[in-house]
């Protein structure tokens, strides 16, 4: 007897497109394809897919099919429902009867995402008492702290997964830091009374069995960085809005110290220690205190001399109490485990932070914050996470990479280089090799959209009140009849233009931060003569086809801040090693969000519209080229009257 043939990949897309209500794509299925081939010989893919693409089935099909453990790692909670409450039930029972298996998925995220039933029935430690606390108790029932937590304890009983995005309405981080731990506070299974029912225990277990593992770019990060793996073993990794996956990784690798988190931990462990120990701890924190009052905003290169004797004094104390949490038993405290579980994570957090400040290491940029409400903060970053992704995520694995946006200025090298991986086809001993493709988006972006560039207006200067760009502004959204996404590099600019048409349009105009993302955003998507303004998470998180926003305003090229201390610390290094340190750091920036942004106007074959930038450098300078070959390819003009006379056109067979 011989054996069935395995089914066709062209056959599995169908099927599981049709399942999902789609539409089949030329470009899904050359991703497909690609997908498959970078699986089946363990290299490393680049798939730029533009929006409509269907490219989420467009990698799953292929790695259902290929049978080993898949690992997809996403960016926004959004997409990773998507996957598990969507795409994943309907790909999955469609490609059954073809597969003839029913593969398993499921959903991972760091432990804190997770409710913890310890901290739920026993309390939370409680910095100035002894034992712990009833948050429960504490709170008022009419405050809306105390009718959250008692929503949860509810919650706890009927929930499945103790998963937090599972609560809804959602609660405030402080309320879930009542009934949360983060992986250096829990306990572990084996030494907790609730081990067993616990839920981030269970949903490990379920990855365990699981054939494709849904997470997100944090979570992968942090298996990659601290060397303890949170992931099970996987055969291949999908990282998908791979254009984020840099930045995230950053945010993970950066360390913050606070004079606040600093007396947290004193509080903490004062109980739990000798006297001497408790008192050197008091005294190094007291002396980081009183040097954050005096610091300024800015890098530290180097760290001064003062701040690094502090920072070792610190070190020192937090390494002295670490040693000696493990003698003493206060028999006052209630629940001991859990009490010097909790003090020793933060007392860890405060070393190993100090420590990595004290060594100061050439790769590491430090910088001083300061915040009107929380005060002064250290912190400290890699100067590049591309050695660490190229050590930790491209060796083991095939590694497939997809968005929107990964070619900027027309080919793939800034983003890969930006991941470790070398030019492409010049892969060496050292790296697999890659491959970039790009396969196009189903809509016609020339015939559907027009870029337009204010080339007549003065260039931004540093102040936020440009008038000429501000009259552009309301002519054009007087033009479109409203319907406009107004993206701004600031939330000051924001502010300011939000004022400035509010007194002189008709249309209502919402502002980021005078109410939640998801109900400016809805409220936006309901009524087409409304404007919604606002700065970073707008460029990338809006998805409204149809006729409400057809102008897509950009206040100006989104460069970083010039004193980000990040950002300029890893253009001078580019510029130390002889490249081109503005056109590596700070225009691939900038083209990541210009592309991002202008990917908010054609969400569907049937929307029209236009993507305005009141920046005339996008015309007139030199990277400007570089900037519009990163955007998607709309029809481009700097001729004023013609985009007006469009605008009014979209508007009127809108309102048609």
């Amino acid at each position: 007897m011989t054996d069935t043939p395995p089914p066709a990949l062209t056959d599995l897309l169908h099927a599981a497109v049709t399942a999902v209500g789609g539409v089949e794509r030329d470009g899904q299925v050359t991703m497909a394809e690609a997908v498959a081939a970078a699986v089946d010989d363990k290299s490393h893919l680049l798939v730029q897919a533009g929006t409509g693409t269907g490219k989420s089935l467009g990698y799953l099909v292929p790695a259902l099919a290929h049978g080993e453990r898949v690992v997809v790692a996403t960016a926004t909670l959004a997409l990773q429902r998507q996957l598990v409450e969507r795409d994943l039930p309907r790909t999955v029972a469609a490609l059954k009867p073809l597969l003839r298996r029913e593969p398993q998925f499921a959903m991972l995220k760091g432990r804190s995402n997770y409710l913890c039933l310890h901290r739920l029935h026993e309390g939370v430690p409680q910095d100035d008492e002894e034992g712990l606390f009833d948050p429960f108790e504490a709170a008022a029932p009419t405050s809306k702290l105390g009718q959250d937590l008692l929503r949860m304890r509810d919650w706890a009983d009927e929930t499945e997964t103790g998963d937090r995005d599972g609560l809804t309405p959602g609660v405030s981080d402080r309320a879930w830091g009542q009934v949360s731990v983060s992986s250096r506070e829990c306990l572990g299974a084996t030494r907790c009374a609730y081990g067993a029912e616990c839920f981030a225990e269970a949903a490990r277990e379920r990855a365990k069995l699981a054939d494709v593992v849904v997470t997100n770019h944090a979570l992968l990060a942090i298996d990659a960085i601290e060397g303890t793996p949170v992931l099970p073993g996987h055969e291949v990794l999908i990282i998908d809005e791979a254009h984020e996956l840099v930045s995230r990784v950053t945010g993970v690798a950066t360390g913050e110290l606070t004079p606040g988190s600093v007396n947290r931990a004193v509080k903490r462990a004062a109980r739990l220690v000798n006297e001497k120990a408790a008192d050197a701890l008091m005294s190094a924190s007291e002396g980081f205190e009183r040097i954050m009052e005096l610091a300024l905003p800015g890098r530290l290169e180097p760290i001064p001399e003062d701040l690094l004797y502090v920072l070792a004094a610190l070190r020192d104390a937090c390494r002295q109490v670490i040693t000696s949490l493990g003698d003493t038993r206060d028999k006052s405290v209630q629940d001991e485990d859990a009490v010097r579980k909790q003090a020793l994570a933060a007392v860890e957090n405060v070393h190993d932070v100090s420590e990595r400040l004290v060594s100061a290491s050439e790769y590491d940029v430090v910088w001083c914050d300061r915040h009107d409400r929380y005060g002064a903060s250290l912190r400290v970053a890699p100067l590049s996470v591309s050695g660490l992704l190229r050590e930790k995520l491209f060796t083991e694995r095939s590694v497939v990479l997809t968005s929107a946006t990964l070619k900027l200025g027309g080919d793939f090298n800034g983003v890969a280089a930006s991941l470790g991986l070398a030019a492409e086809g010049t892969a060496g001993e050292e790296q697999a090799p890659w491959k970039g493709i790009d396969v196009g988006s189903p809509f016609d972006y020339r015939k559907q959209g027009i870029l337009y560039v204010a080339r007549h207006l003065s260039p931004p200067g540093r102040d936020a009140g440009r008038a000429d760009m501000l009259d552009e502004l309301a002519e054009l959204i007087e033009a479109a009849g409203g319907r406009t996404l107004g993206l701004f590099s600031s939330m000051r600019g924001a502010q300011a233009a939000a004022e400035a048409m509010r007194e002189r349009l008709k249309n209502p105009v919402l502002l980021q931060g005078e109410e939640t993302l998801g109900e400016l955003i809805r409220a936006f998507a309901e009524d087409a003569e409304t404007c919604l303004f606002g700065t970073l998470s707008l460029w990338q998180g809006v998805d409204v086809p149809g006729s409400n926003c057809q102008l897509v305003v950009m206040d100006r090229i989104p460069f970083p801040r010039p004193d980000d201390p990040l950002m300029s610390a890893r253009q001078k290094s580019v510029e130390e090693h002889g490249g081109n340190g503005f056109m590596a750091v700070a225009a691939t920036h900038a083209a990541l969000l210009m592309a991002q942004g202008a990917g908010r106007l054609i969400r569907a074959s049937g929307d029209r519209g236009v993507v305005a930038v009141l920046d005339p450098r996008l015309a007139n300078a030199r990277y400007g080229g570089f900037l519009r070959a990163s955007m998607p390819d709309l029809w481009y003009t700097t001729d004023r009257n013609q985009v007006r006379r469009s605008l009014a056109a979209i508007d009127a067979a809108a309102k048609a």
